[in-house]
């Protein structure tokens, strides 16, 4: 039997994990994104036309059993779910007894906020965010982080699954969001401490490469010493392929979380504070990588 399934956001990570949704057979689906221009790879695609077509509007989306958002930040995510007075969103369009998987960093405030609206219109929410870059999205084997009803998820699951190698139930619908927001500070963090004491050996004339090795073998080693010095920071291309806005805005989610969860976090205080002036000075298309060049420029090291 064939499943009606939307996808609405096209952007770097959207795009890939469509291309993987739409080499399966049982999924009948319908993508928009308000971009036209991010249809033309899909032209390629050989489900084009078969069982992937573009939608002209959320309308289109209306009798999709399932729908996906794939969306940059919650304030999209928010408008195309509740839609406003002359454009109704999924939430009055889809039918009762669908399911929305929201695959973006939404703020786990805005989730649980929904979550409710959701239900009382018969719509199932599930927050799914990703980890793993543009090079995991393009072969299907993301993270995938997944909150809401065990049997909720395993009803979804052949879906995720053309996405993602790992998925973990992380608990009830918000907490995905929750711990997505978190693990992207840790890694923010890492990131952060790797370049400041790359900043520091430089200074002292010591050789980057060399250091890089170092720290991979000891202690220090984290996931942004061990893909991002040596493949784009050392060599200064600084395209690791996440953006450094996206970054500073899942800081700032997971800085509201010291609220929401009553525990204070001097450190994520910080570190959110850095990423939000590097966003300030740095070009808008900058790669989070260049934190690094902020960092120089501030220290006069550039």
């Amino acid at each position: 039997m064939t499943l009606k399934l939307g996808f609405i956001g096209l952007g770097m990570m959207g795009l890939p994990m469509l291309e993987n949704l739409a080499g399966a057979e049982a999924f009948c689906i319908r993508a928009y994104d308000r971009d036209p221009q991010r249809f033309d790879r899909l032209k390629a695609h050989p489900a084009w036309n078969l069982t992937l077509r573009p939608a002209a509007g959320l309308a289109d989306l209306a009798d999709c059993e399932v729908v996906i958002t794939m969306l940059p930040n919650s304030a999209v995510t928010n408008a195309v779910i509740e839609g406003g007075p002359d454009s109704p969103g999924l939430a009055a369009l889809m039918p009762r007894g669908a399911t929305l998987i929201d695959m973006g960093s939404s703020n786990p405030a805005d989730t649980l906020r929904l979550a409710p609206l959701l239900h009382e219109a018969g719509i199932t929410l599930i927050d799914a965010p990703v980890s793993g870059a543009v090079a995991k999205a393009a072969n299907g084997t993301l993270a995938i982080m997944a909150g809401g009803l065990a049997d909720d998820l395993e009803r979804v699951r052949p879906i995720l699954s053309r996405m993602g190698a790992t998925l973990i139930h992380t608990g009830a619908v918000g907490s995905a969001h929750a711990m997505k927001a978190l693990n992207n500070y840790v890694y923010a963090a890492g990131l952060l401490a790797a370049s400041e004491a790359m900043l520091i050996a430089q200074g002292m004339d010591l050789d980057p490469a060399i250091f890089t090795q170092v720290l991979n073998a000891s202690s220090g080693r984290n996931v942004a010493t061990e893909t991002k010095l040596a493949q784009f920071i050392v060599p200064r291309t600084f395209n690791g392929s996440f953006a450094l806005a996206l970054m500073a805005k899942d800081l700032r989610t997971a800085d509201s979380l010291q609220q929401l969860s009553g525990v204070p976090a001097p450190q994520l205080s910080l570190c959110t504070g850095l990423w939000q002036q590097a966003l300030q000075a740095l070009p808008a298309a900058a790669d989070n990588t260049e934190i690094y060049r902020y960092l120089e420029t501030r220290h006069g090291a550039g």
